[in-house]
């Protein structure tokens, strides 16, 4: 099975899904080459290279994220690497990377590669769905569903036909770990995607990678044809097993695929928005089949606890958010990279001790786990980087991107960007979000250039009334959002907004007049 170019998975009767995504799909005959990046990091670092900000603005379409925040702002083109570094008891996903790392499967195995699965092949199914429950692992994407949960529930429908999806469409501006997991060490990916096949019964596998990654698919390509050589994946998983087999799919640019079911929707052909729950993939996931979705981080965490088990693994972190995350550091900072830290480390810690705080700038604000989640003011950088802690001011963990705010970034300036950002990468499925993120981007892009109100979806108000009525409409369109938004596209963009205006109101009214 050959990685296919074009978004459309092969159905169970072996024909390929045919591309019906149309202009959803941003990147589609488009080749990544020396695009300029156009994602979060990149557009508070503008200050740093205008010119290449410049070549980004004006390229068409827009690339949101190069997995090069690190050297903001950035190109295809930049071959630089981030620094790796490991700050927890124990390295849990990043070992390998951080040593150089393990592309090949023989340097996979030379350091414990496909150990874990062989592990997992001695146990049942639901030992195996037990093991991860205790591990207290969560999904390191954005929503942070216990993983276990997630694969109890598909092995427990007992189907004949289950599928396994490894969700690499990491868009979330700000984030580089799957870049460098999928580029340095693809295998972990691949064994802990066989070992949740192993749990749940699935004899095939997918992963969704996104076209801004060439390199990264290019290698697990590869990977997968030497797992497949080698007798790894095949008829008998790792020799000895049931039949597994892992197709690679290329994205075609669709932040949305990131959401599981418009990622889903992507594979079968289809136009990549998302489905209304219930039912959910657990239950009709992939071809109507059950399906677990997991994502790069999550996976790779995988074979570690199978491994060592679960108890070293939950010792680490907190209470309710066990084990590591890897974070990436944006290139504001003195010392950005990637660094594996223990759940429950201090944000602070994060930006001033690992991060070494800002190159040249005033921090401003810290935009946590995307821009579609909170920004953390300099006074809530003690909140710790936990699921429920991040919650409870108003941010997320999600992917682990850390791109630092400054002084050359107004906060009007941000709120345009994020939801300019967001009206081009909307499915359209919902009001809220397909007319509301425009509607928000228009106000703020005309209040910036002095015009409040006005702009290319500008509503008939009175010039006397313009400043009023764009924060009145600022306000409603976030209200709209957060209450009825389909996912969490537009539910993160009112997440933004709704921290935006809880720490920066005045800045925002003075903006809107």
């Amino acid at each position: 099975m050959s990685q296919q170019s074009a978004v459309g998975a092969r159905a169970p009767g072996g024909m390929v899904s045919p591309v019906t995504g149309g202009p959803f799909f941003h990147l589609e005959a488009v080749a990544i080459t020396d695009q300029a990046c156009q994602g979060t990091a990149c557009f508070v670092a503008r200050h740093r290279d205008p010119e290449r900000w410049a070549q980004a603005e004006g390229e068409s379409p827009r690339v949101h994220c190069l997995g090069r925040c690190y050297a903001a702002p950035a190109t295809a083109a930049e071959t630089a690497r981030p620094p790796v570094e490991i700050d927890a008891p124990h390295a849990v996903v990043l070992e390998r990377v951080a040593a150089g790392g393990a592309p090949t499967l023989a340097a996979s195995r030379a350091a414990e590669g496909y150990r874990g699965l062989e592990h997992a092949l001695g146990l049942p199914p639901a030992e195996i769905v037990d093991e991860i429950d205790a591990s207290g692992l969560r999904g390191r994407g954005g929503a942070a569903f216990p993983t276990g949960r997630k694969w109890r529930a598909v092995l427990a429908q007992g189907a004949t036909t289950a599928y396994v999806v490894c969700n690499a469409d990491e868009g979330d501006p700000g984030a580089y770990v799957d870049r460098f997991l999928l580029e340095d060490d693809p295998h972990a990916v691949l064994e802990g995607l066989a070992i949740a096949a192993l749990a749940t019964g699935a004899q095939r596998g997918y992963v969704y990678v996104r076209k801004e990654y060439p390199e990264a698919l290019a290698v697990t390509e590869r990977a997968v044809a030497e797992a497949r050589a080698e007798g790894i994946f095949g008829p008998r998983l790792l020799g000895d097993g049931p039949p597994f087999d892992v197709e690679v799919v290329e994205g075609q640019g669709s932040y949305v695929c990131g959401e599981e079911t418009a990622l889903l929707n992507a594979l079968e052909g289809r136009r990549p928005d998302v489905r209304a729950r219930p039912p959910y993939p657990s239950e009709r996931g992939l071809f109507g089949a059950p399906t677990v979705v997991n994502n790069v981080e999550t996976l790779a965490a995988v074979p570690w606890i199978l491994r060592h088990g679960a108890a070293p693994y939950a010792a680490m972190g907190t209470n309710g958010s066990p084990g590591t995350k890897v974070v990436s550091l944006s290139s504001l900072f003195r010392r950005p990279g990637l660094y594996e830290v223990e759940l429950g480390t201090r944000v602070r810690d994060i930006v001033e001790r690992l991060g070494g705080g800002l190159t040249d700038g005033e921090l401003r604000g810290v935009l946590v786990g995307g821009p579609l989640a909170g920004i953390l003011p300099p006074h809530l950088l003690d909140t710790p980087l936990d699921f429920e802690a991040m919650r409870r001011v108003g941010c997320e963990v999600g992917h682990g991107g850390v791109v630092a705010v400054d002084q050359h970034t107004s906060i009007p300036e941000l709120v345009h960007h994020v939801f300019r950002f967001g009206a081009y990468e909307s499915c359209g499925k919902c009001t809220p979000c397909r007319v509301g993120a425009a509607r928000i981007e228009d106000i703020f892009g005309a209040a910036i250039a002095g015009a409040p109100g006005a702009g290319t979806h500008a509503l008939p108000v009175l010039a006397s009334e313009l400043s009023e009525a764009s924060a009145r409409e600022w306000r409603a369109t976030v209200a709209a959002l957060a209450a009825t938004s389909l996912c969490g596209h537009g539910g993160g963009l009112a997440a933004f907004a709704e921290s935006v205006m809880a720490h920066f109101r005045e800045e925002v009214d003075r903006c809107l007049g």
